[in-house]
């Protein structure tokens, strides 16, 4: 029994657009470039860590062209002789990042990080208890504020004095002026508020980033390191890695492949699954294609090697995954790109008015530099800051709560921007396990009897269908006997012998080659397979004066997920503008299910770098496109989506290559969260525009002498409170 797969397309070719290659920057085009440094870089989580590497590698002569790769937390560098290693280690240092050579392991500081973050949580809490309840002196409550206010600016301070020293005002730079702004007036509850938060903040980034990297290391482990290499009459156990192209090697029942090749010897049933995302495994035989990091089912293979460890379709793979993750380096948020401007304006703002009007019109020093200061303090962005992250830590728990995990804020606004979605079929759309679906008895047969025959001859199978069938007999509560003479035929079934007669059990293949299909069978089995189901033949076999007959038909099929026309209906009803499937099945099978759950169109016969060009292809569309998957095959188009979304069952690494991951399986969770992305978004506009608009207006009294300091101070920090209560409402959302 053969699955309905694309049995000829399964390994990942080089056709089609090459991935795009990971973020490149031309530093000095007259440099030679002819060597390439490769370097791990620690603490290389945003966009802001990559331009202070390209800050400080760009004043180096020598040095040509920087790739930075995010996801694996590398740079490489093109540059002549005259640049070592050495010295773009030491450069890369004084951007406040420790790098080292790509084969060494560099520690990290995520740990203290998270001390520094939990103790500035805990002391501005303690700090922010006394002041509401500790009627006493203000030192204690201060003393613990101070704690909160080191222990949270601990590692921003240092990045923001770095992108002092390289003229660059960047979102550390910023924050800390909220800080230094808080602490002029001694409002230093909110300081260290703000120290806490945004700490907070830039920590889950980095963790959710340090969690996407992790998908490689889970995609290797699909591939076992040894093989068994045939050397003479002998199979020897050796590395993969030392396997030349060519070799052949053996192939245990349940083991799985190592390298690409074709099969030698021997035949048995693949789940190729983990490459191309069939719900089906594929029977294998001689001159049969074969890939690395797919499952062998009963049967022993013997398969000469195609490609190197190198270059199998699981590398091809990775290296998808890699590079898609490598565009993914997270957007300038507004707030930052906000304070290349902001913060010098203000600063210069206030510097004019302290100076300006004495110097130029006798104004009185004591008088303006008194509103120069109140400018200064109105201007403090602490709101503004602080919308933000309040927002999205109120959103990503609401969801949570719900059973969606999103991966960091900047997910949960990228979901809020959906309009196109592409879903994968096997495991997504549908269960993802085969069952038989309906019994066609024939020729004065009962269902009874034809499950009797079929399930005699399938027990002896692990194929997927074979499985199917008996376990829906076992269902039925039919009791079968094991079928004796039982011999298994490649690529079309098997036969036996039950009560003396001899038996068949097949596909619509084998059918034809026992010479017992008729006019109307062929009617009834072009009906299964135009509903994109497989079909399981029950016969007798022609033998000696017997013709053989067919007996009954089996329809086998993957079923589509309850919920899942009403999930689609959803998600069209609230703006998504376009539902696509891509699927490794064939495409009438992507099709008929597309037409029942009502997805606009559909793909099929399509390998991993295929799909990842159909996201490509939506997002040059203008479309903002998220990926629903659950296999390794979905991980790369995951990657190259605006946002990858796994189910909850799928492998470990589509979870970690998601940007969001329905735990409970259910596909209505995708509007609800659209909806809250949506809803976060509204509100991160809003509390920004209400910081930026008071800001203007009191900047306006203060110029013209109508705001005095405690004024400055009561709109700054009832701005806070009030973005703060607004962002708290999305714990409410309770979705629809």
């Amino acid at each position: 029994m053969k699955s309905h797969g694309h049995e000829g397309h399964c390994g990942c070719h080089d056709h089609g657009k090459r991935a795009t290659p990971p973020q490149e920057t031309l530093l000095n085009p007259g440099a030679s470039g002819e060597v390439q440094t490769t370097l791990k870089v620690a603490g290389m989580d945003c966009a802001d860590e990559i331009k202070a590497i390209e800050d400080v590698l760009d004043p180096l002569p020598g040095v040509r062209e920087l790739r930075v790769n995010l996801m694996a937390g590398k740079v490489t560098i093109f540059h002549g002789q005259s640049v070592t290693p050495e010295a773009l280690i030491a450069a890369i240092a004084t951007a406040g990042l420790k790098a080292a050579p790509e084969n060494h392991e560099i520690a990290d500081n995520k740990l203290s990080r998270r001390v520094s973050v939990a103790l500035s949580g805990l002391f501005t809490g303690a700090g922010l208890l006394l002041e509401w309840f500790y009627k006493g002196p203000e030192a204690p409550m201060d003393a613990a504020f101070a704690i909160g206010i080191v222990a949270g600016w601990w590692f921003i301070l240092p990045k923001a004095w770095q992108a002092l020293k390289r003229r660059s005002l960047d979102m550390n730079v910023l924050m800390s002026a909220a800080v230094l702004g808080a602490l002029s007036i001694h409002q230093w509850s909110e300081a260290a508020v703000v120290c806490f938060l945004f700490s907070l903040s830039e920590l889950l980034e980095a963790l959710s980033l340090a969690r996407a990297r992790k998908a490689v290391q889970a995609l290797i482990k699909l591939t076992p390191e040894t093989a068994l290499l045939q050397q003479g009459a002998d199979f020897r156990e050796v590395p993969v890695e030392q396997i030349p192209v060519g070799s052949v090697i053996a192939i245990r029942p349940g083991a799985r492949i190592p390298l690409d090749g074709v099969v030698e010897a021997g035949t048995s049933a693949v789940d190729q699954a983990p490459i191309t995302g069939e719900s089906m495994p594929v029977d294998k035989a001689p001159q049969d294609t074969v890939y690395a990091g797919t499952i062998n089912g009963a049967g022993s293979l013997e398969i000469r090697t195609s490609k190197p460890y190198t270059d199998t379709a699981i590398a091809k793979i990775i290296h998808l995954v890699e590079e898609a993750q490598a565009q993914k380096a997270p957007s300038q948020r507004f707030v930052d790109t906000f304070a290349r401007y902001y913060t010098p304006a203000v600063m210069a703002a206030a510097l004019a008015v302290i100076l300006a009007p004495p110097l130029l019109f006798g104004g009185a020093w004591g008088e303006w530099f008194y509103r120069g200061l109140v400018l200064l303090v109105i201007a403090c962005p602490c709101a503004l800051v602080i919308s933000t992250p309040v927002s999205i830590v109120s959103g990503l728990t609401a969801m949570a709560r719900r059973g969606v995990l999103i991966k960091g804020g900047a997910v949960l606004e990228a979901v809020g921007r959906l309009n196109a979605l592409a879903v994968d079929k096997t495991g997504t759309i549908t269960e993802g396990k085969p069952r038989v679906t309906r019994v066609i008895p024939l020729n004065s047969k009962t269902e009874a009897e034809i499950l009797r025959i079929a399930a005699g001859l399938d027990v002896h199978s692990d194929h997927l269908l074979a499985q199917a069938v008996v376990r829906y007999a076992e269902e039925k509560a039919h009791t079968f006997p094991r079928a004796e003479n039982y011999q298994t035929r490649a690529g079309r079934g098997a036969d036996g012998t039950i009560d003396g007669h001899h038996y068949f059990v097949g596909n619509h293949r084998f059918t034809h080659e026992m010479a017992v299909c008729s006019d109307e069978i062929e009617r009834q089995l072009a009906e299964i397979e135009n509903d994109m189901q497989s079909v399981v033949v029950v016969g007798h076999k022609p033998h000696d004066c017997c013709k053989g007959e067919v007996l009954g038909i089996l329809a086998v099929g993957d079923a589509v997920r309850a919920n899942a026309p009403e999930a689609i209906a959803a998600l069209h009803r609230m703006g998504i503008k376009k539902i696509v499937m891509l699927s490794g099945d064939n495409q009438r099978t992507a099709s008929a299910i597309a037409k029942k759950t009502g997805i606009d169109e559909a793909y099929g016969d399509l390998l991993p770098e295929q799909k990842i060009e159909k996201v490509r292809e939506l997002i040059t569309h203008s479309y903002h496109v998220g990926m629903i998957g659950d296999g390794v095959n979905d991980a790369p188009a995951m990657a190259a989506a605006t946002v990858g979304i796994a189910m909850g069952a799928g492998t470990d690494t589509a979870l970690e290559t998601a940007d969001m991951a329905l735990i409970q399986n259910d596909l209505g969770k995708i509007a609800d969260a659209i909806r809250l992305g949506e809803r976060t978004l509204s509100i991160i506009r809003f509390n920004i525009g209400f910081a930026l608009g008071l800001k203007v207006l009191f900047i306006a009294l203060a110029l013209s002498g109508h705001a005095s300091l405690w004024m400055a101070i009561t709109a700054d920090t009832g701005a806070t409170l009030l973005v703060i209560a607004n962002a708290l409402r999305l714990l409410r959302h309770k979705g629809k």
